[in-house]
């Protein structure tokens, strides 16, 4: 499974439900553009080695960027972005997804609910 950033997020605010989800989960995934939204959210350095050390500890996967994940994310961009209000960041996450034949897992179902080939695990906090 990759995990949206949203759900890593209520990691780290101490959600036990979100805890416990990731713990569960045997195979972690993590987009390279989710690992930049969580160094982006960063205060300080102590808590970008919080984030690394946590990455690691939880045995994630890096998944990185390639051209095909770049070019269905400007396909969902063009045909959801104005409609759902898809940012960038969920565009490339959606398509990291899809091209890795990996579930979703999102608080977010608005942003990623209209790509049919997507699946979906939806969290709620």
């Amino acid at each position: 499974m990759i995990f949206d950033t949203d759900v890593l997020i209520w990691v780290f605010r101490g959600n036990p439900r979100s805890a416990a989800l990731v713990e569960e989960t045997e195979e972690r995934f993590l987009s390279v553009v989710s690992y930049l939204e969580l160094l982006q959210g960063a205060r300080d350095k102590v808590e970008v080695r919080a984030i690394k050390a946590f990455l690691a500890d939880a045995g994630f996967q890096m998944t990185p960027l390639s051209e095909n994940i770049g070019h269905r994310a400007s396909i969902y961009m063009e045909e959801f972005g104005l409609k759902t209000g898809m940012k960038l960041g969920d565009a490339l996450l959606a398509a990291t997804a899809v091209e890795n034949h990996l579930t979703l897992c999102t608080a977010n179902r608005r942003h990623y609910r209209p790509i049919s080939e997507l699946e979906l695990m939806i969290f709620q906090p």
